[in-house]
């Protein structure tokens, strides 16, 4: 639950504060949110599995937003940001409902 809990403190903060995301850094701030939660549902599909590790949670973490990003940043440098764009969100967006999938069935045994 704490992954559930960061995830949602996070937020708070975030609508909170509001804050200012600078022009550079806007193209890479979706495929971080988006990295950043497919470790958060890794966490709790984890934490349902009984095998969730808090260093593997921030290494997983880290990296994911890392990795996505340098992707990124090498699409724009190549000129085809838009399309490694995609295939992270794909890529990622497979991952986190293959998550949220396995935490539907641990929650409600479906």
């Amino acid at each position: 639950m704490i992954p559930a809990i960061g995830l949602l403190v996070g937020l708070a903060i975030g609508l909170i504060l509001q804050p200012n995301v600078p022009l550079w850094l806007q193209p890479y701030l979706p495929i971080a949110v988006i990295a950043a939660l497919d470790a958060v549902f890794g966490g709790i599909r984890a934490v349902l599995d009984g095998i969730f590790d808090d260093k593997v949670f921030v290494v997983s973490f880290v990296s994911n937003t890392v990795v996505a990003a340098l992707i990124v940043f090498l699409g724009d440098q190549l000129g085809v940001g838009a399309q490694l764009s995609t295939g992270v969100v794909v890529v990622l967006g497979v991952r986190i409902f293959s998550n949220v999938a396995s935490i539907r069935r641990h929650l409600f045994k479906a």
